[in-house]
């Protein structure tokens, strides 16, 4: 088992920049993809972005392309969300997730979660 922290969230004006972090206990993430999924107050939880072990591939949700970069260091156990140009659609609760295999942009496939850390995007 890995147990993961969000951290690094909180209230930023439109345009403006917030990295995330998402660190892990327990089991290394080394062997793990890795995820950062958000969800707004009435809605479902939204795929982010995702990272293989090594971090040599990565993908994005269409929404935040161009302006997020998922990132991980596995000597340090974290992964990052560098979110840049952020949006009022932005704001929601942000969590970081962890599978084994490959990369999926399916949150059911997810086994580890954090418990979130919110963002907040004013206008």
């Amino acid at each position: 088992q890995v147990q993961l922290v969000e951290s690094g969230g909180g209230l930023v004006q439109a345009g403006g920049s917030l990295r995330l972090s998402c660190s892990g206990s327990g089991r290394t993430i080394r062997n793990y993809a890795m995820g950062w999924f958000r969800q707004a107050p009435g809605k479902e939880r939204e795929f982010v972005a995702t990272i293989s072990w090594t971090g040599s591939n990565r993908y994005y949700a269409d929404s935040v392309k161009g302006r997020f970069t998922i990132s991980r260091d596995n000597a340090k156990n974290t992964v990052y969300l560098q979110m840049n140009s952020l949006k009022p659609e932005d704001t929601a609760d942000y969590y970081c997730a962890a599978k084994t295999g490959l990369t999926s942009i399916i949150s059911a496939e997810y086994g580890h979660w954090g418990q979130g850390t919110q963002v907040t995007v004013s206008s």
